[in-house]
This record gives structure tokens, C-alpha cells and sequence, in this order.
């Protein structure tokens, strides 16, 4: 299948955070793009006919994400979506996980009845991480939901959960929260793989992992808590978002080089 209108929707995983790229809007690329670079080239497609548009902001809820990007999307006629939500509501104190999976569910309903290809994905098992793993239980419900909601609809999953084909060291930015650009890279063979897409894109090699004595871990976990952790512990308590100054990246549809 030929996909001419391709419109991204979701928080950081989405908008690409992790995959600095200066002469990209926001300052980003991130998976979205790359899958979005090789859909425009599609055999068949001539220049400008086809378009990409990315709604996603960092920091975004699931409320937030239904309220200010389904519709929009819907507006633009796509003729393939992808979808990520779910994650910041989960690492919230306290979360309704069946309120929040009814909600997603009438969101995909909505999406699914334009006709356009719909892909989700899981959250990925943050079982290696500290900081994460209290959480664990609840991102494993939450996925088996995401799962349901698909088959409900005809949605196709990218099934991060069940990806073991690579180290999770690998995958994740120095803030250990947002992938890196060589997760983007995965995530973006991962969807147009599960689309059936060919595309020539190659695995990047796995990175070196560093060798670090006990005490250089110990530095490294000090800096990283001082840096990022605690100013993300900070935004939950005072309900702010990283997202608050943010805008769309691509909120029409353009071209991708």
C-alpha cells in the first residue's frame, strides 16, 4: 500500500526527543521523520505529493493529547496515523487505568472510522530501570488494554514491550527517559517493518557500552538525579510540563527531506 498522507500523533516519543537534529523543527528528527523520509520516496509518488504532519508534544497526556490533536488529525485526511499515549498519564501517583484505556479506546475508535491505517504501540518494559520499574505492573496492564483496543479496531501494533532484539542500554538518552537517536532508528524500522514496507534501512551498530568502575557509576547516577531526575520530580509535584512552551513541530502537512 501506498501511503500519500501520514500524520503523527503523541508526546516526546512522538515529537522525537532524544534525536537532536538542528535543522529540523523543534530541533529534532526522531523515528516519525525516518518513517516519513522513506514513505516519501515510495515508488510510484511524484514530487510533492506526498505529506507529513507531526502533532506531537512533549510532556502531553492522554486528555491533552485526545483534546488537542485527534480532531486536528481527523482535519487533515490522513491516510496513515500513528498514535503513542499513555506513558506520562502511568508515571503519574495515581492513575485510572481503565478511565484512561475508555478513553484511548473511543480516541481510536474515532481515528480508525476515517479510514486511515492506524498503528499504536506499547509502552516498553521499563523492568532494567530503577526508576521505572515500581511501575512495571501498571505499564504491563496498560499494554494488554492498548492490545485490545487494537484488535477492537483494526489497529496495528508496534509492540515495543516484546522488543529484545537489542540491549535496553542501547536504546535510551543520557536522561534515561527518551530514546536516543539509535532507538529512533529501531522504532522506525519496528513501524515500517509492521506496515510492510520495504525500505533499506539498516540497524545502526550497537554502541560500545563503557566499562565503568563502581565508583564512576556512582558519579554517573549522582549527575544524572541532579540533571534529570530531579527536575522532572520537580514538574510532576508543581504540574508543570517539559511541554508547556512547546509547539508542533509539523502541525500541516509539508514535505520531508
Amino acid at each position: 500500500m501506498v501511503f500519500l498522507r501520514y500524520v503523527a500523533i503523541g508526546d516526546s516519543f512522538t515529537e522525537g526527543v532524544g534525536d537532536p537534529d538542528p535543522e529540523r523543527p523543534n530541533g529534532l528528527r526522531g523515528w516519525a521523520d525516518r518513517v516519513a523520509e522513506v514513505l516519501a520516496k515510495q515508488p510510484g509518488i511524484g514530487p510533492g505529493e506526498f505529506g507529513y504532519a507531526n502533532l506531537g508534544i512533549r510532556g502531553r497526556k492522554m486528555r491533552q493529547i485526545i483534546d488537542q490533536q485527534i480532531e486536528p488529525a481527523v482535519a487533515l485526511a490522513p491516510d496513515l496515523i500513528t498514535i503513542y499515549s499513555g506513558a506520562n498519564d502511568i508515571l503519574r501517583p495515581k492513575v485510572d487505568i481503565d478511565g484512561l484505556l475508555a478513553d484511548y479506546d473511543a480516541a481510536i475508535a474515532r481515528l480508525a472510522s476515517t479510514g486511515a491505517t492506524v498503528v499504536m504501540f506499547t509502552a516498553y518494559d521499563p523492568g532494567i530501570s530503577a526508576l521505572f520499574r515500581p511501575v512495571r505492573g501498571r505499564m504491563a496492564i496498560y499494554n494488554e488494554g492498548v492490545r485490545e483496543i487494537a484488535d477492537n479496531h483494526g489497529a496495528l501494533i508496534a509492540d515495543m514491550w516484546r522488543m529484545r532484539d537489542v540491549p535496553a542500554w542501547a536504546i535510551w538518552d543520557t536522561d534515561r527517559m527518551h530514546l536516543n537517536s539509535f532507538g529512533h532508528s529501531h522504532i522506525a524500522i519496528a513501524v515500517l517493518d509492521r506496515l510492510g514496507i520495504d525500505h533499506g534501512l539498516l540497524e545502526p551498530d550497537l554502541p560500545a557500552r563503557p566499562e565503568l568502575t563502581s565508583a564512576e557509576v556512582r558519579r554517573q547516577n549522582v549527575a544524572w538525579a541532579k540533571e534529570h531526575a530531579a527536575p522532572w520530580v520537580h514538574r510532576r509535584l508543581t504540574g508543570r510540563s517539559s511541554g508547556d512552551t512547546v509547539t508542533a513541530k509539523r502541525p500541516t502537512y509539508g514535505p520531508i527531506d
